[in-house]
């Protein structure tokens, strides 16, 4: 049996590649659910903690496979890719936290629904990084675009803000509502239930709660990709570098989420930090040309980024150490 298809490039990578981290993701999933996580339970900040350890972890290692395989200029900026893309997974947080509460989801089966929107993020990622191969592979001047989008984004977050509306409010809440059968109050682990409808008596299909906590989830990644698609892509255009740092970086979400949530008002100044970081990649793209560089180093990427964040990070930690230690 000829095996020779699976060195050939698929995207610029050998197809064996593509093969084998579909294949990690899709082992360290089944292991998160099959073992970790076999019975619905509260996961507490310790256990939280933990797990997102293990998935940082396994995301660096990766990385440390890309530089061993790819070299150290694609390696670099799969590790910038990663941490812009795990910073503005954290802001997520934020809304989600915001949609568990708005739809009451009680802590034991939150972690199901972010179980199975990381399978809808995977598919939808892949689609929107496809897309945006796609463009900037044939027009070159899209690119200048993200850049300039970013730039914009990050202003905007600065000076303005990003105050989320009550979901209540939701156009998209009040549009699934009206058009989809939504039971009352939640019925356990359940997605869907049968149960009569109050018009006619006859069984109908439900959708719970839980199910429409899952798909404004689903949603907001989305809404989220359009910040951090561009942010990669102005990174690398690499197709591989782009999916599995974007992957890699979300893929600990869900555990992360329980411990940010638990201590989320600590981090009131992370959005300044995020909005810096945006800015930076957006303007580096033009700041190259400007230098009649081909592009920045990406260790000089890596660098800002960490040391952007980082001074978030600390900043907020001190500014908000009353309030710790009034929880504590």
């Amino acid at each position: 049996m000829d095996l020779g298809f699976l060195i050939s490039p698929w995207l610029g990578t050998p197809l064996w590649m593509w093969l084998g981290f579909f294949a990690l993701v899709l082992l360290v999933l089944a292991f998160d659910l099959g073992v970790l996580n076999k019975e619905d339970h509260e996961i507490e900040v310790g256990e939280s903690l933990k797990l997102s350890a293990f998935y940082i972890a396994l995301g660096l290692l990766f990385g440390g496979a890309v530089w061993w395989l790819k070299g150290g200029e694609p390696a670099i900026s799969y590790f910038t890719g990663f941490v812009v893309e795990k910073a503005l997974a954290m802001d997520n947080v934020f809304v989600i936290a915001m949609i568990f509460s708005f739809f009451a989801v009680p802590r034991i089966y939150q972690h199901r629904v972010l179980f199975w929107g990381i399978l809808g993020v995977i598919v939808l990622r892949a689609i929107m990084i496809g897309f945006g191969t796609a463009l900037v592979n044939n027009f070159a001047w899209v690119l200048y675009v993200f850049a300039a989008f970013l730039i914009a984004t990050g202003v905007k977050m600065l000076l303005v803000g990003d105050k989320e509306k009550p979901l209540v409010d939701n156009p998209l809440v009040k549009f699934l509502r009206r058009h989809l059968n939504v039971t009352d109050k939640h019925h356990g682990e359940r997605f869907f239930v049968t149960q009569a409808d109050p018009k006619t008596g006859r069984p109908v299909r439900f959708v719970t709660p839980l199910f429409m906590a899952l798909i404004m989830i689903e949603i907001a990644d989305v809404i989220f990709a359009v910040d951090s698609v561009p942010a990669i892509f102005a990174i690398t255009t690499d197709p591989f570098i782009v999916y599995t740092s974007n992957i890699f970086a979300i893929l600990g979400l869900r555990a992360l989420y329980f411990a940010l949530a638990a201590m989320i008002h600590r981090f009131e100044y992370l959005k300044v930090a995020l909005s810096l970081v945006l800015i930076f990649i957006g303007a580096k793209v033009f700041a190259a040309d400007l230098l009649g560089l081909d592009k920045i180093p990406p260790l000089v990427s890596l660098g800002a980024t960490f040391t952007i964040l980082g001074a978030g990070v600390v900043w907020s930690l001190w500014k908000t150490s009353d309030r710790g230690a009034s929880a504590g």
